[in-house]
């Protein structure tokens, strides 16, 4: 049987990714890759050089899944692309666990691929600008603010269970977190007479706020 030597790089990348997350770069071990993966240790240092180049080479496929996933500009509705964001780290919890770890380890430094990857953030910005309009502000900062809600609010497990209660489901969760995007976008949200559904709001309830 002819090695596939594009399988082997699939396999090791998808070893890396679990590893990385479980314990970032600095603890993460090359012999563990390569057992996880059934490639031996002289594969991963040819096809990706050290560990920091693999760890780069994980989170270029993680911003590629990622974009495909949930690509920008997809709706008007920056509160549905949140919602997409969340379903999407959800359902991959690798992906915020390798961001935090670059966090952690690399702080202020220069990332792996800064420029491409700024490029990639570029085009959601675009997007951002255009759902929320010239009048609403920087839209670097409103894309910002969104992965932020997005991923602190699955990154923070013990927060949300403290503050916001155990009951307080996933599904009810993802509500919030998109309705309080399309708050800070000053789009109408899901419930509003303007967005698409009735009000949910009580009578009186808008003087009682005030």
């Amino acid at each position: 049987m002819a090695y596939d030597s594009a399988a082997t790089k699939e396999r090791i990348l998808t070893a890396a990714a679990a590893e990385f997350a479980e314990h970032g770069v600095a603890g993460a071990r090359v012999d563990r890759i390569a057992a996880a993966a059934a490639a031996n240790k002289r594969a991963i240092y040819d096809y990706f050089g050290d560990k920091q180049a693999l760890f780069a080479a994980v989170l270029e496929r993680l911003m590629t899944d990622l974009a495909e996933a949930v690509p920008p500009g997809d709706d008007a509705d920056l509160g549905v692309y949140a919602g997409s964001l969340f379903d999407y780290h959800r359902a991959n919890p690798e992906a915020l666990r390798l961001l935090l770890w670059e966090a952690l380890e690399m702080g202020e430094d220069p990332v792996p691929d800064e420029e491409t990857r700024t490029r990639h953030y570029l085009d959601k910005v675009g997007a951002a600008e255009t759902a929320a309009g010239a009048h609403n502000g920087d839209p670097r900062a409103l894309l910002f603010f969104t992965l932020g809600l997005v991923g602190w609010s699955l990154a923070m497990p013990q927060l949300r269970r403290m503050i916001l209660g155990s009951d307080y489901t996933p599904e009810r969760l993802r509500e919030a977190v998109s309705s309080a995007v399309r708050a800070l976008a000053g789009s109408p949200t899901a419930g509003s007479p303007h967005g698409g559904g009735e009000s949910t709001s009580q009578p009186g309830a808008e003087s009682r706020v005030r």
